[in-house]
């Protein structure tokens, strides 16, 4: 019982350096359909089984999602998520933990989630992260896109 309770304080267990801060970027989001949905033509539809007649027919899968994480200038994190799912139709997940030094820094965070070129969502801004802070970086598009909380 007596090694129970030595184990249980110690070794101590820090989950970050003294005087770091943490940047977790962290969410669950769908990019766009990769095709656009259109309509059948009377051939189409006189062929199918009559249950399986659907006017509009749209593709499952869905563009994969690019992001891009930057700090105080230096590009830190760079990706392409796949969707999720047997066919490709699910949302993408991200989640990166970075330790970074406590004090003011410049944050910058991009996505693409459209199959045409550039970010459709940015998000810029200067924080001050105390010492054993988190700082999530979250994604919402009814929100506008990134959210920053501490």
């Amino acid at each position: 019982m007596a090694l129970v309770g030595y184990f249980s304080t110690s070794p101590a267990y820090h989950h970050l350096p003294p005087d770091y801060a943490l940047i977790r970027l962290s969410f669950a989001h769908a990019g766009q359909r990769l095709g656009e949905c259109r309509e059948r033509t009377p051939e189409e539809l006189a062929k199918l089984p009559p249950n399986m007649r659907a006017l509009i027919v749209c593709p499952r899968e869905r563009v994969p999602l690019a992001i891009e994480l930057e700090i105080d200038g230096t590009l830190v994190y760079r990706a392409q998520v796949p969707p999720s799912g047997f066919a490709r139709d699910g949302a993408a997940t991200v989640y990166q933990r970075i330790p970074i030094a406590a004090g003011s820094h410049r944050i910058a965070v991009r996505l693409n989630d459209r199959s045409t070129a550039g970010f459709a969502y940015q998000r810029e801004a200067t924080l001050h992260l105390a010492a054993g802070r988190v700082l999530l970086i979250d994604f919402s598009a009814a929100h506008g896109g990134f959210v920053f909380t501490d």
